[in-house]
């Protein structure tokens, strides 16, 4: 049986100290557990490296700032606790999660300025985020529940309580035998999945939705880059549900995704190109740099 994820060996950066993974605990009444004060980042290392290091970090300082608290650690320090924490564990290709949060205090209702924040990162070895997907073409369902309007929630913020309903929507994909779910933004455009970005081929030119009511992926800039420069044409705009009958190909992006083609959103069907083939062998090879 597979262990759970609280019970692993190795070591856990954690307020600045290795911990063993087992002991790495937090107290049941961590403001995060109940108000969801919590901010995080995914990140992958490769051969040693982790890609775009230096900007999850500079992202995960921005997050908590938008959820109104302040990390105790520069993006300096942060880095060399990444370092620290991939040494520790002996790890070289891997996947990083730094996360920060308001911990136990003085305080125990909404508001939490009194207590203390913390900060951990753990390092581990993390496959393929959809298995065999990555190869064939992910089945995405289409969720219920919608990305917030950014009036509602910061939606530039990479923050614990914005992926409650990106948990819904997965848990409600995977019962129906789907790897994922696309979800629209709360005026019915074509949004992201429940935790990496989405590009659309037609024509030659690839279509991907603008970034303003969810997270602008650092994986997705990256693809982007790339497909500029390879010469397609990038179009980022507002793209309603009806269009994804016209559109040839899929993929979708994220650190933990990475490039993974969609074979079938829904009752729309779509096929491995070549772009979607090319793109994400080239990303491949720009990690492993």
């Amino acid at each position: 049986m597979e262990r759970g994820y609280d019970d692993r060996d190795g070591k856990i950066w954690l307020d600045g100290h290795l911990i063993d993974w087992r002991e790495a605990n937090v107290h049941v009444l961590t403001h995060a557990m109940h108000y969801a004060s919590s901010v995080f980042e995914g990140e992958r290392a490769y051969n040693g490296k982790i890609f775009k290091s230096r900007e999850h970090s500079e992202r995960l300082i921005a997050s908590a700032k938008l959820v109104d608290f302040d990390i105790p650690y520069s993006v300096d320090e942060i880095e060399q606790a990444k370092e620290t924490a991939l040494k520790a564990n002996g790890l070289t290709d891997a996947y990083v999660r730094a996360f920060a949060w308001r911990g136990a205090g003085q305080d125990m209702g909404v508001a939490s300025a009194r207590n203390p924040v913390r900060m951990a990162i753990a390092v581990w070895f993390w496959g393929n985020y959809y298995g065999d997907a990555k190869m064939k073409g992910a089945k995405l369902d289409v969720a219920k529940w919608r990305r917030p309007d950014p009036a509602t929630a910061p939606s530039q913020a990479k923050a614990a309580g914005l992926y409650m309903i990106a948990t819904m929507s997965k848990h409600a994909a995977e019962a129906k035998g789907c790897s994922d779910a696309m979800m629209f933004d709360y005026r019915g455009y074509i949004a992201e999945a429940t935790g990496a970005n989405i590009f659309f081929v037609k024509n030659g030119e690839v279509h991907t939705p603008t970034p303003d009511s969810f997270l602008n992926g650092l994986t997705r800039q990256a693809v982007i880059k790339m497909l500029r420069e390879k010469g397609v044409e990038v179009i980022e705009r507002h793209i309603m549900p009806e269009e994804l009958e016209s559109f040839e190909q899929c993929w979708l992006t994220g650190t933990a995704a990475e490039v993974t083609p969609v074979g079938q959103i829904g009752d729309y069907s779509f096929e491995v190109g070549a772009l979607t083939r090319d793109i994400s062998e080239s990303y491949e090879k720009l990690v492993r740099v």
